[in-house]
């Protein structure tokens, strides 16, 4: 059997699950991604955050930071998951600009910041539980995003400082591969995420996403992600994002990932590829 196909046969009572406080497998319920959302780092899956059952409620408090050859990104927040259904979270970014300020003519360590608030439902299926059916862990959301210097963004080409993104996620489990697949649309029109600002030379676009994750271990994952980007400002060339990562769980309420992200061009500076660090703590 393999590492994923052994952990889904233990049954819970060798586990000493409690189903009203926690039960989730370990990893289950992924990591945070940049926005706050269960998944993985770039990109949101159908998973709910926490370590509750259907009978329960759990949660998730995380700390990621992105150290690019130019930028630095760190991201704080936390969410809440209700009965595997429902999830809220919210995420506060910081975009430091370091030395890069000072030659964007912003100043020196200039720092873009944004407040994420997000909700998330699941429709139907079970990632874990329905290994015999052909439908996948289905879920919707909706992110608020709300960033500051908005006379800023407004004169870098951006036509608001706030917007909201809504998506739909497909993850599926194939356990006897010990393989995790997930698609993403996300209709949207952030500008770095949404740091940047929101919308300028395009119209609300749905972007694709997709993640792959191999369980080596049922305390190690490794996969990697791909993110398409809308590219709305006319002064800079956005890239879409992509990553290859590994999370380790050192029990079922820390989780530990590191990553290597090629976030591509960001207001003119090319090559921003870096080492990606999370640590998530859950319940």
């Amino acid at each position: 059997m393999t590492g994923l196909a052994a952990l889904i046969a233990l049954p819970g009572t060798a586990q000493g699950f409690d189903l009203e406080t926690g039960g989730k497998l370990l990893l289950t319920r992924g990591i945070t991604n940049i926005d706050g959302a269960a998944g993985g780092g770039l990109t949101p899956w159908a998973v709910i955050a926490g370590n509750e059952t259907d009978r329960g409620i759990g949660g998730t408090a995380h700390y990621t930071r992105t150290d690019l050859p130019d930028y630095t990104l760190q991201a704080f927040g936390g969410a809440l998951g209700f009965h595997d259904r429902f999830e809220l979270s919210y995420t506060r970014q910081e975009f430091d600009t370091g030395d890069t300020g000072a030659a964007l003519g912003i100043g020196q360590g200039f720092t873009f910041r944004q407040d994420i608030y997000g909700a998330k439902m699941r429709l139907a299926g079970d990632a874990v539980y329905d290994q015999d059916k052909w439908l996948p862990q289905v879920s919707i959301g909706a992110l608020y995003k709300s960033a500051d210097h908005g006379d800023l963004l407004g004169a870098l080409g951006a036509e608001d400082d706030e917007g909201v993104e809504l998506y739909a996620s497909a993850t599926k489990l194939l356990l006897a591969q010990s393989l995790l697949v997930n698609g993403t649309l996300r209709y949207t029109d952030a500008n770095q995420n949404g740091l940047l600002g929101f919308g300028g030379t395009e119209d609300m676009q749905v972007q694709p996403e997709v993640s792959v994750a191999y369980m080596l271990s049922h305390r190690l994952v490794i996969g990697g992600e791909y993110r398409f980007k809308p590219d709305n400002l006319a002064f800079a060339e956005e890239n879409d994002w992509a990553d290859i990562f590994a999370a380790y769980a050192l029990n079922k309420n820390v989780t530990l990932t590191a990553a290597y992200a090629d976030l591509g061009s960001i207001a003119t500076f090319d090559d921003q590829r870096g080492l990606y660090l999370s640590l998530q703590l859950g319940f």
